[in-house]
């Protein structure tokens, strides 16, 4: 009876809320009738069949990170009833705040690929909206160097790539014309990206939520997909309270508190979407990339009197990034990074429920003294406070070519209503609205 009334609570789960608070409520009360149910059929598992409340919805985006929310904004936008599924008690606590906050321009991505092409038009596209809904940002510019002339031919090879990428006012300067700019810069030279800036990605996030909401999108958050299986052409989506997944040791089997069943879903679990994807009972493996990890520190420059820089700084690029690049936020503070860490033996499971350390340790700025010195050299020892770290869920290891964003469709997995996101690391943040018209677009026009 108790799951009866339960079933009977879900009808009215994605038609009758609108708000996140009425959604917490109803989804709570929902959730426990699941869990006390739980008790008693735990002693009849051996016996009887699992059942669990059941119900078709329209259109399912798991996770709210920005790509997440612009993809929740861009399908809402389109007329569809939305409901995005987040983990973690509110919106962008993964990769989409711990990142430069940087507008990139669209240089370095090679020609005709999801991330240039992406990168390009998602920079106008968030200036405009930034613009438009008074987003804090500005466009500073930047400055890619080449501290000796070893490295000048890589600055040409990144100029040309930048040019056919359709990335407007490039420039390539001598290093005098560049120190001039910025007087505490050393290099050889230098090119300048006037398009290129920041932006605070809370705010941006904040806004597309609200405006995702006042067109019809339910956000849902402490809530995690576990899994899902194949029903003929239907994905079922497991969906457990996460605060129940805390004392899971990985390998008993887990058992979902709902289920629902998507005309369209689509996997934008970050860091976590190809462990997701590998629990989708049906979905060919071979269709999912291997996972790579890179952590990524940030320090912040204290004892200055005085900003030192007043455009992004980015030195030549190293395998697995950009480089401990310079960035200065709205407030005029820099920072320096990220790094790349390579992070081994992350197994599906740590992926899945974003177990990672995003400490920062303090002794590994004197790896970020020798680095930025190369074009900062007037950097003070002592003057490097540790900040905050991120993780890149990438798609290529160590030493292997990078690898462009992976947009899985039917055409590929062959599961009608499927689309799984992979590898969206920088410039996801840039890109994200792009992506998510994309996705409306094409898969749901």
């Amino acid at each position: 009876m108790m799951l009866k009334r339960a079933i009977q609570s879900l009808k009215g789960f994605i038609s009758s809320t609108r708000r996140s608070d009425d959604i917490h409520m109803k989804w709570k009360h929902l959730v426990g009738n699941c869990v006390r149910n739980m008790s008693s059929i735990e002693t009849e598992r051996t016996t009887t069949s699992y059942s669990v409340p059941k119900e078709k919805v329209d259109c399912i985006v798991i996770g709210a990170g920005v790509v997440g929310i612009a993809v929740a904004r861009a399908l809402a936008h389109k007329g569809r009833e939305v409901l995005v599924i987040e983990s973690a008690p509110t919106f962008g606590t993964g990769t989409s705040s711990r990142n430069s906050e940087v507008i990139h321009a669209g240089i370095y991505y090679p020609r005709n690929s999801f991330k240039a092409i992406f990168c390009v038009r998602g920079r106008d596209m968030l200036y405009e909206y930034c613009s438009k809904h008074d987003i804090p940002h500005k466009q500073i510019g930047k400055l890619i160097v080449a501290t000796r002339s070893s490295e000048i031919p890589k600055l040409n090879d990144i100029l040309n790539r930048g040019i056919q990428n359709g990335v407007h006012g490039l420039k390539m300067m001598d290093g005098v014309e560049a120190m001039k700019m910025e007087p505490e810069l050393q290099c050889v030279k230098a090119i300048l990206s006037p398009l290129s800036g920041i932006v605070d990605s809370h705010s941006l996030m904040l806004s597309l939520v609200g405006e995702a909401e006042n067109h019809g999108t339910t956000f849902t958050y402490n809530s995690t997909v576990i899994g899902g299986h194949l029903e003929g052409n239907e994905i079922c989506l497991h969906i457990s309270e996460t605060k129940y997944l805390k004392e899971w040791d990985g390998t008993s089997i887990l058992y979902p508190q709902l289920v629902l069943i998507p005309k369209l879903l689509v996997n934008s679990a970050g860091l976590s979407a190809p462990a997701l994807a590998k629990r989708f009972t049906g979905l060919q493996s071979g269709v999912i990339p291997p996972s790579y990890y890179a952590r990524g520190c940030y320090f912040a420059l204290s004892n200055t009197k005085a900003t030192p820089f007043r455009h992004l700084i980015y030195p030549i690029p190293e395998d697995g990034g950009l480089g401990v690049h310079v960035t200065v936020d709205l407030n005029g503070q820099v920072k320096f990074g990220p790094d790349v860490e390579w992070i081994d033996g992350v197994d599906d499971i740590s992926s899945f429920q974003n177990k990672f350390d995003y400490s920062v340790c303090a002794n590994r700025a004197e790896r970020f003294y020798p680095e930025i010195r190369k074009y900062y050299p007037n950097l003070k020892d002592g003057s490097l406070e540790p900040g905050y770290s991120g993780i890149r869920p990438k798609l290529s290891g160590p030493h292997q070519l990078p690898v462009d964003f992976v947009i899985q469709g039917e055409d590929i997995h062959g599961v009608p209503g499927l689309i799984n996101l992979f590898g969206i690391e920088s410039p996801g943040l840039t890109s994200s609205m792009a992506i998510a018209d994309f996705i409306s677009t094409r898969f749901w026009s």
